[in-house]
């Protein structure tokens, strides 16, 4: 139980702590407009972006439970980590512009979506380079398209701080809702959840992931 309740406490700590701070910059001049503002609100703008980033820390969450390997509580934060610091480099592709083929970062989006549910919903076990290296490319697309829509005028490592540090917290709200659903004995949630995030990406890889 103890365990536990510092898990969720530290959560909601995080949470409460992230907001005060987007509220205080709110109110200094700093509007959206002055880089990492924008930039920490992109994330949350999308419903896309919404989804995968909380089913890489509902994943992180059942690859330590369900590991026929002895883990520790550290190893489930280590995809999440993995995937801010690969997007930050995305990120970097996506402002200079860099030309990828067959809308590389629309249709990674959509797969982020479809696999990252698909593993969630079966509680797929992978080894670690292979859940590494899908990790590592979900996050060069979702960063691609973060630093591809920055706006004009925006400063660039501001910008990119917002993103990755609003992303970071979406992974913690993942990781804390599926903490809460194994806890209560309702991991079978967390599953119907994987659903409806792999329908989303194959919805929008059929409409053209767009």
């Amino acid at each position: 139980m103890k365990p536990f309740l510092k898990t969720i406490r530290s959560i909601g700590l995080t949470i409460a702590v992230l907001l005060m701070t987007t509220a205080a910059h709110a109110h200094t001049g700093d509007g959206p407009h002055s880089g990492w503002l924008h930039g920490f609100f992109h994330p949350l703008s999308g419903l896309d972006h919404l989804l995968a980033m909380i089913a890489v820390g509902i994943w992180s969450v059942q690859m330590t439970v369900h590991s026929a390997v002895h883990t520790n509580t550290r190893a489930m934060w280590l995809m999440p980590a993995i995937f801010v610091m690969v997007m930050g480099l995305g990120g970097v592709l996506g402002f200079i512009a860099l030309a990828l083929p067959f809308d590389f970062a629309e249709h990674g989006i959509a797969l982020s979506l479809l696999v990252s549910g698909f593993l969630i919903a079966r509680t797929v076990q992978l080894p670690f380079p292979v859940s590494a290296s899908l990790i590592a490319l979900f996050a060069v697309c979702h960063g691609y398209a973060h630093g591809s829509e920055m706006p004009d005028g925006a400063a660039v490592f501001e910008y990119a701080a917002g993103f990755m540090l609003a992303t970071a917290l979406l992974h913690v709200t993942g990781i804390g809702l599926a903490q809460i659903a194994y806890h209560v004995q309702r991991d079978r949630w967390l599953r119907y959840v994987g659903v409806a995030v792999a329908l989303s990406g194959g919805a929008m890889l059929v409409g053209g992931a767009g």
